[in-house]
């Protein structure tokens, strides 16, 4: 793997290049931070767009869906996909809507699945569970032969990768700042964290008295 990303003609940052992140480490924090991705591909000429969660395995993220996904089955032929993932930081309030944004972190991937098999594939399960749901391995019961045959389990190498990052105060036209009536509006920014609310039992759980296990508990974000 690289240690820098962006080098390729389809990666390299054309729009606020002052944004572009090339460091591997920056990449590897925001996926690991991140649950949720969209795979993009096209199937008979028509572009779709699919959330999956995911986990960062070393050099390539791990994700997983149902064997009859017409998505899926073009993935596991080796068409071209996109992955990404955005961590929202924030809103930017600009002294004018036009200059107004967002605070995040990005990364996008380009390339070709592989379908993981075998000791490969279970050993991925467990790392996308160990991922999303910190702790619950040892506890949940395991995927039936069934359920894991209904499963299509896929990596894609992290070789061409794009990152940006917006982050800190609006970007103001000047003027805005020296006018009497613009320089006088609030300006900055509201960040926004994303939180695990207090768990919330099921029926069964609460007729037989279970208790929340510690390591739920123990879950932030």
């Amino acid at each position: 793997m690289q240690n820098s990303v962006g080098a390729t003609d389809r990666t390299a940052v054309r729009r606020f290049p002052e944004k572009a992140v090339t460091d591997r480490t920056t990449v590897n924090a925001i996926l690991d931070a991140g649950l949720v991705a969209h795979v993009s591909c096209v199937v008979d000429g028509q572009p779709f767009v699919m959330p999956v969660g995911y986990a960062r395995d070393g050099d390539r993220v791990l994700f997983h869906g149902s064997t009859a996904s017409r998505l899926f089955k073009n993935l596991a032929a080796g068409q071209p996909c996109c992955l990404t993932v955005t961590l929202l930081d924030g809103v930017v309030l600009a002294r004018s809507a036009f200059e107004s944004s967002m605070n995040y972190r990005c990364v996008i991937a380009l390339g070709s699945c592989e379908v993981l098999e075998g000791d490969e594939k279970q050993a991925a399960l467990i790392r996308i569970t160990d991922h999303l749901l910190p702790g619950r391995t040892d506890h949940a019961r395991k995927a039936a032969p069934k359920e894991a045959k209904a499963t299509l389990m896929l990596a894609l190498n992290l070789d061409e990768v794009s990152c940006k990052v917006s982050e800190g105060d609006p970007d103001d036209v000047p003027s805005d700042l020296v006018d009497p009536i613009y320089s006088n509006i609030w300006a900055g920014y509201v960040p926004m964290n994303e939180v695990f609310g207090e768990p919330v039992s099921d029926p069964l759980t609460i007729e037989k008295n279970i208790q929340i296990p510690d390591y739920i508990k123990k879950w932030k974000r």
